[in-house]
């Protein structure tokens, strides 16, 4: 067994290696979440007008975003499925299972007939297609960064672990230049017709390339241990929620207000810019590509100030940041001014990636090695539900009740205070996990 063992560590040196494992990682999430923002962003220009004709502007595009909800519904399911396994038989298998069932449902979404051609089962057909990319989109995560965070040098595990998450301004900055492109290149008309399907359409290119990458790399140096060594458990999603319910909750508290700004401002500006303030749709998509090229940059040095300052100061005061500027946000957004707005977009999702630069190595240090993917995809998914499925329908429904911003900016400094406080709150013992002895030894021929 160490022979073998050596001769296999040698012989796959070189695709382990941090920076090499980092990088896919980036890759395969920035795919992901290119297919999963484009369909916010059809779900706020598109959707309501080709999939529920028949309702008024504001219930449409409630009805547009709760589609986009659904998939969020379907995240739990991913993460859980895909925890069980990738505790059981890798990280890297389960990551190339999400990436293609992301990548077949958003080709499909382009495929999908309006309701004006099918009626009642084009909204249906949506919803489906929907519930598998939630459910690809569940598992990614934690994968994602485990096979970052479990191959970086001890001490750089919050910078390495940020690679995944640059894949969310990515997949915004991407997701916006292709409907820029789009909406640059045809008519009004002809976009709404059948334009805003090339951006789907176009995953299924994005796909091979990510699943060349992904499969050229090898499986976490951290689970193969634990499998060489026979301890895997046989039911990690069972054994995560004994031995670590303190961790899920304060992992999943502390996660919500990442994706809430996330959500809201790759999802929600582009419809509030446009229906609100009146800017037209091709500024707002110019905005949003200017920040996500600075959101980019902060998450690096977040993910930096993660490794020098601890990733429980870094964390807090992005969740900090966030309560500050809830009310100043939307101040500034609603003079229309472009520059003004630029600023509000930018400190908003400095917010988010102090939060999300050392998430990865702060989540996934709370779970032992063995429960790692199981316990890290929970809380993620959890986290996901509540701040990112909800925000964008909660953040529409409050503006139509209300007809103001200032109830989204309560919203968004509740969320963002949740987190500071769910941080704020854990111990040590919480944030650094301890190996606990394996629930149930599987058989040796498991682990082969």
């Amino acid at each position: 067994m160490a022979t073998s063992t050596s001769a296999r560590s040698g012989g796959t040196a070189a695709r382990r290696k941090p920076g090499t494992v980092a990088f896919a990682s980036y890759i395969g999430t920035t795919i992901e979440w290119y297919d999963f923002f484009i369909y916010g962003v059809a779900a706020t220009l598109v959707f309501r007008t080709q999939f529920f004709p028949g309702f008024s502007e504001t219930a449409g595009t409630l009805a547009a975003l709760g589609t986009f909800a659904v998939g969020f519904i379907a995240r739990p399911v991913g993460g859980i499925v895909m925890g069980h396994f990738g505790d059981r038989v890798g990280r890297k298998s389960m990551l190339v299972v999400s990436l293609l069932m992301m990548g077949v449902a958003t080709t499909l979404i382009g495929l999908i007939p309006t309701y004006e051609t099918i009626g009642i089962w084009a909204p249906i057909l949506l919803v489906v297609l929907r519930l598998i990319q939630g459910a690809g989109v569940g598992g990614e995560w934690a994968g994602a960064v485990l096979m970052a965070v479990e191959n970086a040098p001890p001490k750089r595990r919050s910078l390495y672990g940020c690679f995944p998450q640059l894949g969310l301004p990515s997949g915004i900055l991407l997701s916006q230049l292709a409907f820029l492109l789009l909406t640059s290149l045809m008519s009004p008309e002809a976009f709404a017709a059948w334009g805003w399907r090339v951006a789907f359409l176009s995953s299924a290119l994005l796909i091979i390339v990510g699943l060349v990458i992904r499969l050229a790399i090898e499986e976490s140096e951290d689970f193969e241990k634990v499998r060489d060594s026979g301890t895997v458990e046989k039911m990690p999603i069972v054994e995560v929620f004994r031995r670590s319910p303190r961790q899920i909750l304060i992992g999943s508290l502390a996660s919500i207000a990442a994706p809430a700004i996330g959500y809201l401002v790759s999802v929600n500006m582009v419809s509030y810019g446009t229906t609100r303030l009146g800017l037209p749709t091709s500024t707002m998509l110019w905005i949003l590509v200017g920040v996500s090229v600075g959101w980019i940059l902060m998450m690096l040095g977040a993910g930096l100030a993660g490794d020098r300052f601890g990733r429980k100061a870094t964390f807090a005061l992005g969740a900090g940041i966030g309560v500050l500027w809830a009310f100043p946000l939307f101040w500034l957004v609603d003079t229309a001014s472009v520059p003004l707005m630029v600023l509000a977009l930018l400190v908003i999702t400095a917010a988010n990636s102090i939060m999300a630069g050392p998430q990865p190595a702060l989540i996934t240090e709370m779970f032992p090695i063995r429960l790692r993917y199981s316990g890290a995809s929970i809380a993620y998914t959890i986290a996901s539900i509540l701040g990112g499925g909800l925000t964008p329908l909660a953040a529409t429904a409050l503006l139509a009740e209300f007809d103001s911003s200032i109830a989204v900016s309560v919203l968004l400094g509740a969320v963002s205070l949740i987190s500071l406080v769910a941080i704020l709150s854990a111990s040590r013992r919480v944030l650094h996990a301890e190996e606990p002895e394996p629930a149930c030894r599987l058989p040796d021929e498991a682990s082969a």
